[in-house]
């Protein structure tokens, strides 16, 4: 079920939340040059620290650095979707296979209030609610921020994931 607003017109800009992750080559540069690029498009009005995390899914590859930001945009959901993904494919990630290291991730959380469920696009983020690593930066910038679709803040979430959050450490050079 898409929200009639999931392809509005361009309007007034909206309050969005990124997740960026890296774990191949230079992870922290990665996530400047990817910041750098969105910054190209939409405005960035905080940035969390930068986490060191254990992958998940495959844990057979290298940790993760990650982030969250919050940003301003007047690009409707499916062209900011347009955008991270052409960022990431420009920046050189590979999609395949599934759970594979990557160069760059970005992943739409939120979209103001939105709820999106498309085959293309699912916001908020499906798997942020188990995900420590998106979580706890979300927490430093956004912790009273209300999941639209549970009703719990964000620092709710991160408190019932308190025990799988042991792996999620700030990184000493953010």
């Amino acid at each position: 079920m898409t929200s009639p607003q999931a392809n509005q017109s361009k309007s007034q800009p909206v309050k969005i939340y990124l997740g960026l992750g890296s774990n191949m080559k230079d992870r922290q540069d990665n996530l400047r040059r990817a910041m750098s690029l969105l910054s190209q498009k939409i405005h960035i009005n905080q940035v969390s620290p930068v986490y060191d995390t254990a992958p998940v899914g495959n844990t057979e590859q290298p940790r993760f650095l990650n982030l969250v930001c919050e940003a301003a945009t007047s690009l409707t959901p499916m062209e900011l979707l347009t955008l991270v993904k052409g960022i990431e494919t420009n920046m050189g990630r590979e999609t395949e296979p599934p759970n594979s290291p990557r160069l760059i991730d970005i992943d739409i959380l939120f979209y103001g209030n939105l709820t999106i469920n498309t085959h293309k696009l699912v916001i908020p983020h499906p798997r942020l609610i188990e995900r420590a690593f998106a979580l706890t930066p979300m927490a430093d910038i956004a912790p009273n921020l209300v999941h639209p679709v549970n009703g719990k803040s964000i620092k709710e979430l991160l408190w019932s994931l308190k025990d799988s959050s042991n792996d999620v450490t700030k990184w000493k050079n953010s």
